[in-house]
Order: structure tokens, then C-alpha cells, then sequence
């Protein structure tokens, strides 16, 4: 009997501090949840690569903007072209708004596109803002013996990939299979850094679904030396500084393919995609997003990026948002032939 009253009046307590705590979590402001706090800003990708560079940056400055401010940790988390950190940030992280990444933009749409290893609602995710609308380019070494986009219907060019959902595999075998390219790509680097090592060592002789920013942030000197040759534009529109290089649009030769390779390169809008898992707190979203897009305009974050070469063109979070929505709502039939596309 004793030990019966024990667990009535043990649940009892555990009752009472539960229904005691809950009145504080409420009424717990933004600032307070953030003050004297580290948040994790994680990283789809290993360290070197643009991915990395632009969270490091944007990390340096996010916090002061941010009721409370945090002080923001980059983590690194790579695999399957970021696959595994958007895994985890659905299904694993804290859902308290002490986390959130950036992860590879064509990630959100893997579920239509290759449907294998994604755990994840990418319309269910908290979409912070993205810090370019990216226009991204396939190149060559100069001595791969392709020296225009033309060629590639000829001649084949082995490029590195870094994961099946990652722009830099998916890229390659699109423009194979809609357009009739002889793309190769070597699968298994862990990013992108890695993939332009493989290039320096002669393992692959070029490069589909790199960042012009990133290009001109980390290898300029490689276009401006004729070392490398930019073969065309991955995007719904040119880049003004590429005004010589034809559109991949410009070689689609039917409706069909026009529409499949605009629900492919779509993502491009959301060039360099920050976000936090479901279910945080409304007012601890807002105020992620406010710091983000407060970010994007401060004069230091500014000038550190124009001194590290980072294009910075946002994005914010409700066109993010919006951009998902529509491209989940394209056509079956369109769907259908990009998934075959993109295997």
C-alpha cells in the first residue's frame, strides 16, 4: 500500500512540475530562449567548398541579429551531397530553433527526382532564406579536348560527382538523358572542394553544377589563365558576367524537354538554401528569418563577402517557401520524365 502511495504522489509531483513548467516555456521570449546560447549552424558538405565558405561567413554576423544573441557554431556534416544532414535535421535534430543548415538546393526536390534515401517533407521544413538566386556552369579543363558545349554530343568529359542527389551528379546525367550529352561522372567525393582536387590530379577533366560564385570566389584565376572553359549556363536565366555562354534552355529542342529541364534548374533560385527542421516554434522561425534577411543587408557581412568574392543575391524565406510549393505541384507526366531523367 505504502509503495502505491508512493507512485501516486511521485506521478502527482511530476504533474505538478510539468503543468508549472509550461506557463514558463510559453511565456519564455525569443531573446530569453537565445541569450548566453550556441546554435548549431550545420553544413551539408566537408569544408573548403563554397557551402562551407558561405555558412562560415554568414555565421560570423547571423548572431547579432538574432534576439539574444547566440553565438552560431558551424558544424560540418557531409554525405550523399548533404542527403544525410537533411535527413537529420527532419527526423533527429531539436526542433527548438537551437538548429538549423544549409544544405545542397536540389535536396528539396529528391523525393520527386530520385525518391531513394530521402526521409523527409521538404514542404514540411522552416525555410530561413538563401543567400543567392545561383546561375551554375559545367566546365572543362582545357586539355579535355571539349572546348564547347557542342562537343559534349561527341565527345564524352568525366566529371566528378559528390553524391546521387547532389547538382553535380544529378546535372551530368540530366543533360545525358533529355539532351544527349556523354557526361561520365565518378561518384564518391565528399564535396566539392575534393571534386576540383580530382581535377588538379587528372581523375576527372571537368566539372557540371558548380556555382559561378563559387567559381569566381575559389578558381577565377583558372578561367582568367584559359586553364578551364565554361561550357554553359545550369539556369532558368544567364548570368550578366556570362553573356558568351549559351543557356542550357537554348538547346532544348521540344516543349517536353524545355519544361523538364525548367522543373530541374528551378532550384537555382534558392541557390544557397538555409534551413531548420519542422515544428520550431513560430516566433523563433521569424525571428531566424528576420536575422537572415537583416544579414544579407549588413554592411560588415557586406564587405567580408565582397573581400572573400561571394556573390550575394537573396532570396528570402516565403520565395524559398513559394519555389517548393510550385515545384512540387508540376505535372505528373513532366515528373515522371525528369525522375527518369535524373537516374
Amino acid at each position: 500500500m505504502r509503495r502505491l502511495q508512493s507512485f501516486f504522489v511521485g506521478a502527482l509531483a511530476g504533474v505538478l512540475l510539468l503543468a508549472a513548467a509550461a506557463p514558463f516555456a510559453a511565456a519564455q521570449s525569443v531573446a530569453d530562449f537565445y541569450k548566453n546560447r550556441n546554435v548549431d549552424e550545420y553544413i551539408g558538405y566537408s569544408t573548403g567548398g563554397a557551402y562551407d565558405f558561405y555558412a562560415r561567413v554568414i555565421g560570423r554576423h547571423m548572431g547579432a541579429h538574432i534576439p539574444g544573441h547566440p553565438t552560431l557554431i558551424p558544424r560540418n556534416m557531409e554525405g550523399a551531397g548533404s542527403l544525410r544532414l537533411a535527413n537529420w535535421l527532419y527526423r533527429v535534430a531539436p526542433q527548438d530553433g537551437s538548429v538549423f543548415g544549409t544544405i545542397g538546393r536540389g535536396i528539396a526536390f529528391d523525393p520527386l527526382l530520385i525518391g531513394k534515401g530521402d526521409q523527409f517533407d521538404a514542404q514540411k521544413f522552416n525555410w530561413i532564406g538563401s543567400a543567392n538566386n545561383e546561375v551554375s556552369v559545367c566546365v572543362a579543363l582545357k586539355d579535355s579536348g571539349v572546348a564547347k558545349f557542342e562537343d559534349l554530343f561527341t565527345k564524352p568529359l568525366t566529371v566528378g560527382g559528390t553524391g546521387t542527389s547532389a547538382d553535380t551528379d544529378q546535372f551530368p546525367r540530366v543533360l545525358n538523358n533529355v539532351l544527349g550529352t556523354r557526361f561520365k561522372v565518378i561518384e564518391g567525393y565528399p564535396g566539392g572542394n575534393e571534386v576540383v582536387l580530382a581535377m588538379e590530379r587528372g581523375e576527372v577533366n571537368g566539372r557540371c553544377g558548380w556555382s559561378w560564385s563559387s567559381v569566381k570566389s575559389t578558381h577565377k584565376a583558372w578561367i582568367d589563365e584559359k586553364k578551364m572553359i565554361v561550357l554553359v549556363q545550369l539556369s532558368l536565366n544567364k548570368h550578366p558576367e556570362l553573356t558568351d555562354v549559351p543557356s542550357v534552355l537554348d538547346f532544348a529542342k521540344t516543349d517536353e524537354q524545355r519544361a523538364i529541364l525548367k522543373m530541374v534548374f528551378a532550384r537555382q533560385v534558392m541557390g544557397r538554401p538555409y534551413v531548420a527542421p519542422p515544428n520550431v516554434p513560430a516566433e523563433r522561425i521569424a525571428a531566424l528569418r528576420a536575422a537572415f534577411t537583416a544579414t544579407m543587408q549588413d554592411k560588415d557581412f557586406l564587405a567580408e563577402a565582397d573581400k572573400s568574392q561571394l556573390e550575394v543575391n537573396p532570396v528570402s524565406a516565403e520565395d524559398v517557401e513559394k519555389l517548393v510549393k510550385d515545384v512540387y505541384a508540376t505535372s505528373a507526366d513532366i515528373v515522371a520524365k525528369a525522375k527518369e531523367a535524373a537516374k
